[in-house]
């Protein structure tokens, strides 16, 4: 019994965080601008503390570099797959392919993985998603660009990835880590200050972001099958992928902590990229854009539910 309250009591705070973003954006009590500019705060601000704590706390093994190569080698499979798969079925969606792989840690994986574990086990995600971070900014988002914009895009894209937060707070954290100086940036003046008010906004993170995505759960019922199909294609494929290579992999030939089969399950049943449809091409007719939005709202909500599940199951406590 007390089990299963601990389980509600840490299950029931994402779907009353989620539910009070959908009422703000019902109620029209909060503006789609202060929404994005909230989103930015926690892109820039609120999530690159989190990753720098959690980076720096993480005792780096040779194991690692397993999960660094699987989550990168699945999600340049899963883009091949879906680019055979809309030659192959005749697909009209051109996005389709850019739907098929890639997973949202920043807005969603994050939140729903420390909500239910915890912030302190963060860091398990963090290791997971490392190489799926190298697919995003190497491979998914200059196609994206080249997409849109044709080749000359690819320009900034390095000093996109220089400037980001993220990539800047992961990169710093672990560089701090295999100097050793994790302890000393708590212990000395202004550091452990500094370190103090990372923690402070780290704490924002996940009700911030359940708050964005639940003001952002809308759906437009046209086309609302073919953006169905797509979720379930995706599921069907990686939720027993989770299941095996948590067994034979993380489990049976890592031995590696459980914590890391909570991550790597979290990891792949999370939707497509939000950026997805930030990067499109301007020109889009509105199905297409719809059938973009649609897929990544559907899959969100079926993400929660899944992931609630999952967690009712493997509380880990």
């Amino acid at each position: 019994m007390d089990q299963t309250i601990q389980i509600i009591n840490r299950v029931l705070p994402i779907l009353l965080l989620l539910s009070l973003g959908y009422g703000l954006r019902i109620r029209n009590f909060l503006a789609p601008t202060t929404i994005e500019d909230l989103r930015k705060f926690v892109v820039n601000i609120t999530l690159p503390a989190v990753l720098f704590i959690s980076f720096l706390a993480i005792e780096l093994k040779a194991a690692y570099f397993v999960i660094f190569g699987f989550t990168f080698l699945l999600c340049v499979l899963l883009f091949l797959l879906g680019r055979s798969l809309k030659s192959q079925l005749n697909i009209q969606h051109e996005y389709f392919p850019y739907l098929t792989t890639g997973f949202e840690y920043g807005m969603l994986g994050v939140s729903l993985f420390g909500s239910a574990y915890g912030l302190s086990q963060i860091g398990y995600l963090a290791v997971v998603d490392l190489g799926h971070e190298i697919f995003i900014w190497f491979v998914f988002l200059p196609l994206l660009l080249m997409k849109r914009d044709g080749r000359n895009s690819l320009a900034g894209i390095g000093r996109s990835f220089a400037t980001s937060p993220v990539v800047i707070a992961i990169v710093a954290s672990l560089v701090l880590n295999v100097l050793g100086a994790a302890d000393a940036l708590y212990e000395l003046p202004v550091t452990g200050a500094l370190m103090a008010t990372f923690d402070f906004l780290g704490s924002l993170t996940i009700p911030l972001i359940l708050v964005i995505v639940g003001y952002g759960i809308q759906f437009d019922r046209h086309g609302l099958q073919d953006s169905l199909q797509v979720v379930l294609l995706r599921l069907a494929l990686l939720i027993p992928l989770a299941l095996i290579v948590n067994r034979l992999v993380i489990h049976d030939l890592l031995q590696l902590d459980p914590f890391f089969e909570a991550a790597v399950f979290t990891l792949l049943i999370l939707p497509p990229p939000f950026i997805v449809p930030l990067y499109a091409r301007r020109d889009l007719v509105v199905p297409e854009k719809q059938y973009i939005n649609n897929v990544l709202m559907v899959h969100t909500v079926i993400s929660i539910a899944v992931y609630i599940i999952y967690f009712a199951l493997n509380p880990l406590t």
